[in-house]
This record gives structure tokens, sequence and C-alpha cells, in this order.
């Protein structure tokens, strides 16, 4: 019999979880799980909600009947589960061999195996329903709430209706791009999200989606460089990249020839004399180039299109993601851009872009430059910007271990 079982534990954390193969009678493995529930209750409550979303603090519990989906959901650190009073079975059976945490619907309530209540339960059909419904003067901690088809307005509501408090609203999702919406109305979203559904797919979505949103809480190490070379190239089709989103004085997209060093190329937010700003705007390069998107992955520019997500990085390696609204390719000149990090060092990164006066690379703040960026047509060699140093050898935009030789 296969039981799975976290593969480390730390003081308030599970980690991820391992397939053992254990042979036990059913009585045993009955007896073990009740002691292990009443006494772990706490810890596997945190693996559900911490493994998901450490920096977002964003919970998801699982409501299937599909075995494989919950044992890719434990697989993944989330262990809580809801289950209608008919499939208490099924529970019994998937406790028998997984750590999971059942939950039962049961008079509008949510109750666990020793009969405490862990969340109020509500079915939201019509805006009436939607005005009484005060989760702030429920008794529990956890407000799980069932849209009945409803999306956008009725999230952006509760989510109103619950800033500045510590109670946690689930609002049910039977995709993850329903969860997505739930969990980034107004901003903030709501807390969590119970993902109802029968497809591993959706499941894995959703697990991704939340990884690409930990990243946003994660600084990128960003690296000093010097400029050794510049020189006019002649013609070529570079990329602007048209954001979704306005980017402030100091962002950028992360750019390069090679992926082994991508450089900080500056967003067109600042004020210029030849042209009105473009702040959702990044003249990012030649279509052959590298820009680094999420999932610690890379894109050739000439792949991005409406619709896709890249690396929005400022000055301090603080990163967010943001959607493309457009992708801009033209022929134009280009100016070779070539830094070294160590002067001693043989390792040359480049990156080729537009020749014009709004194009610029954000500047590392020494060296004399107390300006955000630097534009191309005013860089000059000692000139100092920042860079990403990464792996080199890439499959289909991913790293991989491998000899490369790039120049």
């Amino acid at each position: 019999m296969a039981v799975l079982f976290p593969s480390a534990y730390s003081v308030g954390k599970w980690g991820s979880c391992r397939l053992i193969d254990y042979k036990f009678n059913s009585t045993k493995i009955k007896e073990r799980r009740i002691r292990f529930h009443s006494s772990r209750f706490v810890s596997i409550a945190m693996c559900a909600c911490n493994s998901s979303s450490k920096s977002l603090g964003k919970k998801v519990w699982i409501w299937t009947e599909n075995k494989q989906v919950m044992t890719a959901a434990v697989e993944r650190g989330w262990n809580t589960f809801i289950f209608s009073n008919y499939f208490r079975d099924l529970a019994v059976e998937w406790s028998s061999i997984a750590l999971i945490h059942p939950l039962f619907i049961e008079e509008g309530n949510l109750i666990d195996g020793e009969q405490r209540k862990v969340a109020n339960f509500f079915e939201i059909s019509s805006p009436q329903q939607l005005e009484k419904l005060q989760p702030l003067k429920e008794e529990a901690e956890n407000v799980v709430v069932d849209l009945l088809g409803w999306q956008v307005i009725p999230a952006e509501n509760i989510v109103a209706a619950i800033q500045g408090t510590q109670k946690t609203v689930f609002a049910i999702s039977k995709t993850s791009s329903e969860a997505q919406i739930f969990l980034e109305a107004l901003e903030h979203g709501l807390g969590g999200v119970v993902l109802k559904t029968e497809d591993i797919k959706s499941l894995l979505e959703l697990k991704d989606y939340l990884d690409r949103r930990n990243e946003e809480c994660s600084l990128l190490k960003l690296t000093t460089a010097t400029v050794t070379n510049i020189q006019m190239a002649g013609m070529g089709d570079r990329a602007c990249v048209d954001l979704c989103s306005l980017l402030r004085p100091g962002e950028g997209l992360l750019v390069g020839s090679f992926a082994r060093g991508l450089f900080l190329v500056h967003s067109e937010c600042l004020e210029s004399n030849y042209i009105s700003s473009r702040p959702f705007r990044v003249n990012a390069g030649p279509v052959h180039a590298y820009v680094s998107v999420p999932g610690g992955k890379t894109s050739y520019l000439s792949e991005l299109k409406a619709g896709k997500e890249v690396i929005v990085v400022d000055q301090n390696g603080m990163q967010r993601t943001a959607i493309i609204g457009r992708v801009k390719i033209e022929t134009r000149p280009l100016i070779l851009v070539e830094a070294k990090i160590d002067l001693d060092n043989h390792t040359t990164y480049s990156i080729l872009l537009q020749n014009a006066e709004t194009v610029a690379l954000v500047s590392s703040g020494k060296g004399g430059h107390q300006q955000t960026a630097i534009p191309v047509t005013s860089l000059k060699i000692g000139d100092e910007i920042l860079m990403r140093l990464q792996g080199g050898a890439r499959h289909t935009g991913i790293e991989i271990e491998e000899f490369i030789v790039e120049k």
C-alpha cells in the first residue's frame, strides 16, 4: 500500500511530499491516522496553506472525487479536501493512503473529522443574497462562498467588505482561470479558493500560476557591469514590447544577446524632448534577443505576443509580472553594447538596441551617473549599468547544464 508522507519537516512548515510503500493491515492504518490527525492538525493545515503561496498567503482547498487529482494535490502541498456527507467513505479511504485534512459539508458549515466548525458555507445566486452575506459576523475564521456562476463583481464586493480583517474568504472555482479572478479581485483578491475539479490540468495550472505570483515577492540579484565597447551595427528588426501595465522609473525588461547575461533595459516612462513618454513600452532590442519571462525561463523577443507575460524588474531587483498588450517589430538602426563584470575577465556580455534617445539601460548609480537610466545615445565606455547573470545553456527557454559557447 502506498502512503504519502512529507519528505521534510521544519518548525511551522511542511516540505514537499514523497511516496513510500508500507504494508499495514487496514485496522493499524486507521488507528495511526486518527492519532496523527489529532496531534498534528495544525501542521497539516499549514502544509495546505503555505506550500502554495508562502509570500502572498493565498490558501487552496480541493474539492474532488478523483484519486489522481487528490494525489497530485498532496504532492504539491495542498492537503485540505472538501467532501459532501455522501462521500465520507471516500474521505476515510484517502486518509488511509495520504496525509489529508478532510472537511465535510453539514448544514451550511464545513466540519472536520472531530466535529469542529472550520468554515461557514454559503451559496449565492442573486444580488440580494450577496447583500445579506456578512462574512465578518460569522463565527468561523473561514468563509466558503459558492457564487454559482458569478465571478468578478461579487468577488470585488466581498474583497471590499473583508479588507483589514483576519477573516479568510474562499470562493469555489471550477478552473484555474476562475481562481485567478478571485485571487486578483481589487488587486488584493480573496484569501483563498476551493478548486472544485476532476481535471489534473486545472490543478497544475493553478499551482503554476501561484508559483509565478510568488516570484514577485523575491528579489533578483543584479550585478554591476562596465561598458567596454559601443559601436554602430547597421539596420535590424527590433521589437517594442507594449505592456498592459504602467512602468515606473528604474523598471524595465531583462534582455540580452546571450542568456548568460541579460541587461536591464529601461522603459520609455521618462520624459524626453523628442517624444512623449510611453510608460507602458520597452524598446527591447532585435528579434533574436533573449528576454526574461516567468518561471525562470527566457523567450526570444520574436516569440512574444499579446497575452503572454514577461518579468518587469527595477534597479533594486524587485520583480513583477506584466501582460503583453502588443509587440511592434520594425526595422531600425541598431547599436551594439558590450560589457564586462570583471575587466580582467575574458567573458563579455552584449546587447543590440535601437540607436535612439528614448532607449536606455538602467544605471548602477555609480561612476558619476546619478540618473536612473542612461540613453544609448549618451552611453560611454566605462559607464556602469545593471545586469542579471544566469546559466547560459537553454533548451526551449529552460536553463540546462550543458557546455555552450556564445560569442
